[in-house]
Formats: C-alpha cells, structure tokens, sequence
C-alpha cells in the first residue's frame, strides 16, 4: 500500500519535505478483535507538524519510520473472528486512542489502562491507504457523513467538543466565553459553545480569514490577535475577563494571555501544546481560577459529536489533498494557509 512515513525529525520545520509517499506492507489481522479499515480521510493536524519537530518524543515511543496521522475515517475492509458490531463495507469513523487490552472504563475521559495507543503517534496512524484498530476504536458513521468530511472530527473536532463541554458547565446567559485560535479546533469549538451554551462568544486570531470563518460559525465578537487585544477582550467583558476560556493554540503568548484574560473564578482550558504557563501559588489563590488541559476526549463523546453533526448542528470545514502531496498540506498548516481542516485523502 501507498503511505507517507516520517524518516528523519525535523526540530525547526526547515526541511524541503517531511514525509516520503513510499510502498509499505499492508497490515494484517493478527488478532480476533482487530479491523482493518481502509482510509477515505485522515485529518492534518499541528500535532502532526510537533511530531515532526520531535516534540513528541518525551511522551510517547515514536519509531522511524513512522506514519503518521491520528484523524481516521474510512471503510471496514476487513474483520478478526470475534469482531461483532461492524461489518465489512461499514463507514466508521477512528477514536484517537485505541486498546490493545480490555478496559472497562472506556466512557471516561482518560481509559484506566497501561496498552494506550496513540496510533499516528505511538503507533501507525492514518496517512496511508490502510490502518489497523481494534473494533473499540469504532463508530459507524450516518449515511449524512463521509469519511473525508468526517476524519477530522476524530480529533480536532473531539478536542473541541470536549473542551466546549467542560466549559458549558460554568457558563450561564451574559457569561463570556473566549476561544482562542479560530482555526481548525476553534471554528468546531465556537458551533459547539453555540449548542451547549447561551454564552457570548469571542474568538482571537491573528488571521482574517480565521475570524471570518469564526463569524460565519456564530462567533459573537471577534478580535485581532496583537498587542492590545488582551486589553479589548478586558473592555467587552467589562474589565472582568471572561468565565471561561479555552485556548486552542497553547505557545508561550497565549497562555499568558489566556490566564489573565479568565476572571476571577473562572477556568483557563488549554487544549493547544508548546507553551509554558508560569503562576505563582499567590495569584492562584487570590484568582481563584482553575486551569485544565484537554486531551481529546472520550468514546461516549465523540459519538455525542457524531449525533450533533449528523443533525447539521456541527460542521467541518475542510480542505482535501492527494496523500502524495502531504508535504504541501503540511507546509500550508505551518504558513497559516488553511481554512478549517486540511484532509489527506489516499
């Protein structure tokens, strides 16, 4: 089979290309409750550009080559002995994170389990035209979703679920709520503030385009990303800051920004990577604010956003390439190119 593979890191993003599109063995069944899904979308993420970079590597076992790709929709091609639930021909959407044991505790938001995988991070993932998963790792898809308009729900889309989730619990009417980085996670996390919340929403980036977009999805006010728009967002919420806000982005500016842009009380969700946000155990006590990452988000969830998309209520915009030409998807992630979602189809 085709798939792009990662031969070499890369830390400062400097290279000509990242991924080789070679010829790999196909995977194959090797246990009864394993699928073998053919690949009709995998979604390109900043995760992907930060493995590249070997930002990943603290965390997870990552073995070159590899390939990556942890945005998974497709077609069940082929099933083990005791896979009941799903069918040969099935459109199935891919969780982010697999098993490889059982777990009982499937539902939460972390599985209580030592076999996690990550596949596309600590084990193969999607850019290729076949993937292996365990059949716990499935949901059908509705006739109304295609796997390439689907793929990435499986993570951008679940992120920004889970973090619109978590933040409705806090969130009453005149509230506001700020997303920041109106991108590929904040357009869904905005449509999904929208259906869990009656909040004002206020989306922050330093693209046009993206804060065009964050309109379009029901943002109420939208803000430029640049020196002063800590202090705009302080002016709309009446010197107070916001309830709540969730930060798709994480570098070492917003995280700052994002901390003193929550009231008091209020809670700073960070679903974004790289950054490092310093507090002193002083103003955590004066603030009272609570500060959470969000790392996905659970089975039971993305089947939630599975239904909301299926009614219409949550939308994706993509924008698809050929999985040969990954590296020119990448290129466009890493310069601010893409509207939405890029997605590699194979």
């Amino acid at each position: 089979m085709k798939a792009a593979l990662l031969h070499s890191f890369d830390e400062f993003l400097t290279g000509v290309e990242w991924l080789t599109h070679e010829d790999v063995p196909e995977p194959v069944i090797e246990g009864e409750n394993e699928v073998i899904v053919r690949i009709g979308g995998a979604g390109v993420c900043r995760t992907d550009l930060d493995i590249i970079r070997g930002l990943w590597r603290k965390y997870f076992n990552i073995r070159l080559p590899h390939i990556l790709g942890h945005e998974n929709a497709g077609w069940v091609e082929e099933v083990g002995g005791r896979v009941k639930n799903i069918a040969v021909g099935d459109p199935v959407i891919i969780h982010p994170r697999t098993f490889n044991s059982r777990c009982d505790t499937c539902g939460e938001r972390m599985p209580k389990t030592t076999n996690l995988l990550f596949p596309g991070m600590s084990s193969n993932g999607g850019f290729a035209e076949f993937m292996k998963v365990d059949e716990r790792s499935l949901i059908r898809l509705p006739a109304s979703l295609a796997p390439m308009d689907a793929a990435p729900l499986a993570d951008a889309g679940l992120t920004a679920y889970n973090a619109a989730k978590r933040a409705s619990r806090h969130l009453v009417p005149g509230d506001f709520v700020v997303v920041i980085g109106a991108g590929g996670l904040g357009h869904v996390g905005i449509q999904a503030l929208q259906v869990l919340s009656t909040s004002e929403i206020i989306a922050i980036d330093i693209s046009g385009t993206a804060l065009n977009l964050a309109r379009e999805m029901g943002a109420h006010y939208t803000v430029r990303a640049d020196e002063y728009h800590v202090e705009r967002v302080l002016a709309l919420t009446g010197g107070k800051g916001a309830r709540a806000v969730i930060d798709f982005v994480g570098d070492e500016d917003t995280v700052k920004q994002g901390f003193t842009m929550t009231r008091r009380s209020g809670f700073y969700y960070v679903a974004g990577s790289g950054g490092t946000l310093e507090i002193s155990t002083t103003d955590m006590i004066m603030s009272e604010k609570t500060v959470e990452g969000i790392l996905s988000g659970s089975y039971s969830e993305l089947f939630e956003l599975i239904v909301l998309a299926d009614r219409g209520l949550i939308k994706v915009t993509t924008q698809e390439y050929p999985l040969r030409n990954v590296n020119d998807a990448l290129r466009d992630l890493r310069d601010g190119k893409i509207e939405g979602r890029a997605v590699l189809i194979p």
